[in-house]
């Protein structure tokens, strides 16, 4: 386990109490085969489960009747054919009392548990993964629109409100992930300007990177020349001098907190001017987001007020024309910013994103809005001490949205289209860190820094 087992004592106290009466059943992941079901992916827990217990096996889960306080980790112990092919294993038993867990029980039991009928009921998040849909389906004997229609809202805000303010020991954590993800970034942008490298090599040395100094990325590797498209994935194609490469990725630590930072590399070594001009920009953007963050501000304001900023930067080389604040509300600079800002990081890469994004990034005071581009800003609520978000700025052109809002003259009335067509194979640029939320401001997470303004840029790769 990561933290003291009274930290999770601690925080299961927090969530009952938060709850407030009912039984909660939190599910542990199970193993995923890929091909065939003794050839399994690399586990991963359920991030939910991990913060409240810290235990890593599969096939488990806890259950906390809040009436009483009771405790039950359940789980089957391995038999001899597992030990002879996996080794001795930690006892449920014992993993229960590292976790400060009072009572064990084989999973066959947890239909017992659930059957009574119970003041408050029964609280479960929504599942994401097949199989413990299945579980939940045949505990309650309820179908899957069933299951998913009855997660329980006390419970998911309970959780978000936890998992949102990130103590001390998270803090730390999440700067081991920002150590190797500076370590993933910055050999991919001396391999960038290599003769002979492909985008696959570069995203497998990611890989590699990542699952050396902590366990796993946290999301599949974006390393393309496209950068116009949001999630490039590498392909085959060997790098080409002059194009640039747009490399968003991050790791999880061996207790999967999560890193996430994009940089885009200029594979000559050097930006051309028109390159420098975009980039430019994008690090106006990003910087603006760093003096503006802080508590209390809202997230959706700090994203607005970024968005200004790049319609000013872009209506001086030509690209955008009008009145700068009609332009942003009508979502004109969304030609070029399809989407937010950023979004919240923890033990999720998006934290907590299965729980309903609406839950995690919105609240009753600022709510989602479906303008294209806004309507993918992730996070947007105010700013409170111990949240971790990306600032994440990006400009792209990408020809086919290009061609439709020309072709039906959508906020033709902001953009010049015959300026826009002369980049349209540009590619894009996007500039991503992980910032703290401190008293006085915001921080970057981590002590390195992978460097990112022009200049940096160059001289680091020439260096």
């Amino acid at each position: 386990m990561l933290f003291s087992t009274e930290t999770y004592v601690q925080r299961r106290q927090q969530l009952r109490e938060l709850v407030g009466e009912g039984l909660i059943l939190i599910f542990g992941n199970n193993e995923a085969p890929m091909n065939y079901p003794a050839n399994a992916y690399k586990f991963r827990q359920d991030s939910t489960f991990l913060y409240f217990t810290g235990q890593h096996r599969d096939g488990l889960v806890l259950a906390i009747d809040c009436a009483t306080g009771q405790e039950t980790l359940y789980g089957d112990e391995i038999d001899i054919d597992d030990i002879v092919w996996y080794g001795s294993v930690t006892s449920v038993a014992d993993m229960a009392a590292e976790s400060g867990i009072a009572r064990t029980a084989p999973l066959s039991q947890l239909s017992t548990l659930v059957a009574p009928k119970r003041v408050g009921g029964l609280h479960y998040l929504p599942p994401y993964r097949p199989d413990n849909t299945i579980q939940l389906m045949e505990l309650l004997g309820q179908s899957r629109a069933e299951v998913m229609a009855g997660r329980s809202q006390s419970l998911i805000n309970a959780v978000v409100k936890l998992r949102s303010i990130k103590s001390a020991e998270e803090i730390a954590e999440l700067e081991r992930a920002s150590h190797i993800g500076y370590l993933m970034h910055t050999a991919a942008m001396r391999m960038a300007t290599q003769p002979g490298m492909t985008e696959a090599y570069i995203g497998g040395q990611l890989d590699g990177i990542a699952a050396s100094y902590g366990s796993i990325v946290s999301f599949q590797s974006i390393v393309s020349m496209h950068g116009e498209i949001l999630h490039g994935y590498p392909s085959a194609a060997p790098l080409e001098p002059g194009r640039l490469l747009l490399v968003d990725a991050g790791a999880e630590t061996r207790e999967h907190y999560c890193s996430d930072h994009t940089r885009t590399t200029p594979i000559s070594g050097h930006y051309t001017p028109q390159q420098r001009d975009i980039y430019d920009i994008v690090v106006a953007c990003h910087d603006l987001a760093l003096t503006h963050a802080k508590p209390g501000v809202r997230w959706w304001d700090v994203h607005m007020d970024v968005c200004r900023l790049m319609t000013e930067r872009l209506k001086a080389l030509g690209l955008m024309k009008g009145d700068t604040e009609e332009a942003v509300q009508a979502g004109a600079h969304a030609l070029f910013l399809p989407h937010g800002l950023g979004h919240m990081m923890g033990m999720d890469v998006h934290d907590m994103e299965g729980l309903g994004q609406i839950y995690v990034g919105y609240d009753e005071e600022t709510r989602p809005s479906t303008q294209f581009g806004l309507a993918s800003l992730r996070f947007a609520r105010r700013l409170e001490v111990g949240h971790v978000v990306t600032d994440e700025p990006g400009i792209y052109f990408i020809p086919d949205l290009i061609d439709l809002w020309q072709r039906e003259g959508i906020n033709k009335d902001f953009l010049c289209f015959d300026r826009i067509n002369q980049f349209r194979n540009f590619g894009g640029v996007r500039i991503e860190d992980d910032v703290l939320i401190t008293p006085d401001g915001c921080r970057f997470l981590g002590s390195e820094r992978i460097p990112y303004k022009a200049d940096d840029v160059e001289a680091w790769l020439m260096a």
